[in-house]
């Protein structure tokens, strides 16, 4: 088509959508339509040559044929191979060719949503249909039923979509057949209790149902997996079960796999090998003080506890906690608990510095100085208070420092040499991120190399996390080049586009082989290096070289899926299908019956820090589905108020208040949210709090998990007693 055609087809489209009759069969008023009109009306922009062309590479017209033809596709590319740009071209070709086409473009992460909005779908698209970005931090979230009907196309996070096909508010509320397309980005996490498979599930089984008009379905992925299968048989099956929970053939390069690699090339894999800790004394006392800590509790108990400074050994313990509090055992509860952080420092200093081992057990004890409850509380300050002088002092020995980190300083100093250089620094855990960060930025020779080093966690309130905006503005300031170097948790693993960059680390991880492709997939430009810093002969350089393995089973199974007989795949996907939608309605059958176990009469609260009975289920009312507070005004005494909660954004109906914590213990239970403006109420973390059933004691770590019912929250007949002049 021609750019004067494609203008001539555009002012027809544009005239059809910003016509009078536009507002008819929305449900909305002309004025509400206008005034949405107007919101979205800054979304777009004049027509250019540049985006009215979005053109494709061979093998991108390759796979992008079936969605064309309409069927329901999975377009599986490698990770810079151009999918969020197939995605683009099909989308335009949708809203071209589709009567009342309304699309929607899902992500699994918050800054995906503003990344495809800007770089992707604005661009070519944003002069030719009216168009909107929403994420969780948006405001306009809670017009989201509105806004869809005002729009063309929506880009939004999947538990956006999933809180309004829930939510029968009219305003809020969207039905999967109000869309024509939907597009799953990183569709390999449709599967399980994920936010994708929730959506899809409904939408398979209203398909099993053989309900109509059901949206087509474009999903992308880098690396479908194998589901941690290392047989092909089984690795076979995984695929296509990820084909049959989101109805689609899965499609590949067949024809221009050299054009891909010209324009994907793999970056030059290393192993920056670091020999075994030769001595460790930091470590060693700290396993000498856990030892003392496990003689402090019955030996039946502590002999079953695996080897320190595992991950196996923290999941001993966590269950060790779970069982102290179920039968009331303080004296076991807080132990375990006190031998996770021990554990905890364990892990830090076989990743990071010493000192940053020693910060974080001498943080632990600070906050608990005031709060010693009994004998075990008195035992456990004290031996740590016995031994802290000797373990600072040891933290800052330099000549036991843990050599992974030179081994890093030596990569990082190697590829910055080049100023242009760009990287990414992948470890595993929040507080990992942050001392890594906190490193490099006191490391004179990295910054002799010119090294500006930012760091992105996932969002939320706790001490190691950051709000949205902040990992918005970091991967902002990435993307310019004002820091050059982004230490990261998984957060930057998927989707992350930065085509400059030319290096990432991993540093330490444990993962599986979808990880490990989405990781090396940052490396884009030309000559990129992927290192993996790891101790000689540990687990990580073995995961490695297991997730090789997995990599080229996944295209193994991929391609025997794509060499079934259309008659046998389809045959296949629907019997899937159809033990799918068995399976979810028989588990919501459960479910139900899990929530009506018990009334919430019989239902006590105790605090999980002291055991203190502090409420009942009847106390508690549920807002938004969401948040859970207790209307009883007598609960008041059993907590102390404490700091002022800061929330990056507001809400609707409620603003934070102070967070709360148990009055006798200190536990954190959660926060004040002052609702409507008028009334202040408590609103409950469950994994502060053990349930007392007649069936007995249970730890829920989600509300979801709870076995009563808990009401809706109703203003008028829950708050009559306060404002008893109303009655």
């Amino acid at each position: 088509m021609s750019f004067i055609s494609s203008c001539q087809a555009l002012s027809l489209f544009w005239f059809r959508f910003s016509a009078p009759q536009a507002n008819k069969g929305t449900g909305l008023k002309t004025d509400e339509v206008q005034l949405l009109k107007a919101t979205l009306r800054p979304l777009t922009t004049t027509v250019t040559a540049a985006q009215m062309d979005c053109n494709l590479r061979p093998y991108q017209e390759e796979v992008v044929q079936a969605a064309l033809r309409g069927e329901n596709s999975i377009i599986w590319l490698p990770t810079g191979g151009g999918k969020t740009r197939a995605a683009v071209y099909i989308t335009k070709k949708h809203l071209e060719t589709t009567t009342n086409a309304k699309v929607a473009v899902l992500v699994n992460k918050v800054h995906l949503v503003d990344q495809h909005f800007a770089k992707e779908f604005k661009p070519y698209l944003g002069s030719i249909c009216k168009m909107t970005a929403i994420s969780g931090d948006s405001n306009e979230k809670d017009l989201f039923g509105s806004l869809v009907r005002a729009s063309d196309l929506v880009i939004c996070t999947a538990q956006i979509l999933e809180n309004a096909l829930i939510n029968m508010e009219e305003e809020k509320h969207v039905e999967l057949t109000d869309f024509t397309l939907l597009v799953i980005d990183e569709c390999h996490h449709t599967q399980k209790e994920s936010v994708y498979n929730k959506i899809m599930g409904r939408y398979v089984e209203k398909k099993v149902r053989k309900e109509g008009n059901l949206p087509q379905i474009l999903g992308l992925t880098a690396s479908p997996g194998t589901g941690g299968n290392r047989q092909l048989d089984k690795a076979v099956e995984h695929v296509l079960q990820i084909c049959a929970n989101l109805d689609s053939v899965i499609v590949s390069t067949k024809n221009f796999t050299p054009v891909l690699q010209k324009v994907v090339p793999r970056p030059k894999k290393q192993y920056d090998i670091v020999e075994k800790r030769a001595l460790d004394p930091f470590g060693d006392h700290l396993k000498v003080m856990m030892l003392m800590i496990h003689e402090f509790m019955p030996s039946t108990v502590s002999c079953s506890l695996r080897e320190m400074g595992t991950q196996e050994y923290e999941a001993d313990v966590v269950e060790l906690e779970t069982k102290g509090v179920k039968n009331e055992n303080r004296l076991i509860a807080q132990c375990a608990l006190h031998l996770r952080k021990y554990n905890d420092a364990l892990l830090i200093n076989d990743t990071v510095r010493m000192v940053d081992a020693f910060q974080g057990l001498d943080e632990f004890y600070n906050s608990r100085k005031t709060k010693l409850l009994d004998g075990t509380d008195v035992f456990l300050q004290g031996l740590f208070d016995e031994n802290r002088v000797e373990l600072k002092q040891l933290a800052s020995n330099a000549r036991y420092e843990n050599p992974k980190l030179a081994r890093l300083q030596r990569t990082l100093q190697d590829e910055f040499k080049d100023e242009k250089s760009r990287g990414i620094l992948f470890s595993k855990t929040r507080r990992g991120t942050r001392c890594l960060f906190d490193w490099v930025n006191s490391n004179t020779a990295l910054q002799r190399v010119n090294i500006r080093a930012g760091s992105l966690t996932g969002a939320g309130t706790g001490a190691n996390h950051m709000t949205q905006n902040e990992q918005k503005e970091t991967i902002n300031h990435f993307r310019k080049g004002i820091l050059n170097l982004l230490i990261s948790t998984s957060v930057a693993e998927e989707g992350l586009d930065i085509p400059e960059c030319n290096l990432v680390v991993r540093y330490g991880l444990l993962t599986n082989e979808i990880a490990q492709q989405q990781a090396s997939g940052r490396a884009r430009a030309l000559n990129s290096v992927y290192s993996v810093v790891a101790e000689e002969g540990g687990r990580e350089i073995r995961r490695e070289h297991i997730n090789e393995y997995l990599e080229s089973l996944t295209a193994k199974a991929i391609d025997q899926v794509q060499q079934m007989s259309p008659r046998d795949f389809r045959r296949k996907i629907t019997e899937l299908q159809q033990i799918a939608v068995m399976i979810r309605i028989q588990a919501e059958k459960k479910k139900d019956e899990k929530k009506q176990r018990y009334s919430p009469g019989q239902v006590q609260f105790q605090c999980r820090g002291c055991f203190l009975l502090v409420c009942g289920g009847e106390d508690l009312r549920k807002i938004e589905n969401t948040h859970h507070v207790n209307i009883n005004t007598e609960f008041e005494r059993h907590y102390r108020a404490g700091g002022q909660v800061v929330l990056e954004r507001s809400f609707e109906d409620w603003e934070p208040g102070r967070v709360i914590s148990c009055k006798n213990c200190g536990k954190e239970w959660g926060m004040e949210i002052k609702f409507k403006k008028v009334v202040i109420l408590p609103c409950l973390k469950i994994k502060s709090f053990s349930l007392k059933t007649p069936g007995g004691k249970s730890t829920p770590k989600k509300w979801k998990d709870v076995e009563f019912q808990v009401k809706e929250f109703d203003f008028i007949e829950d708050m009559s007693s306060r404002f008893p002049d109303l009655d």
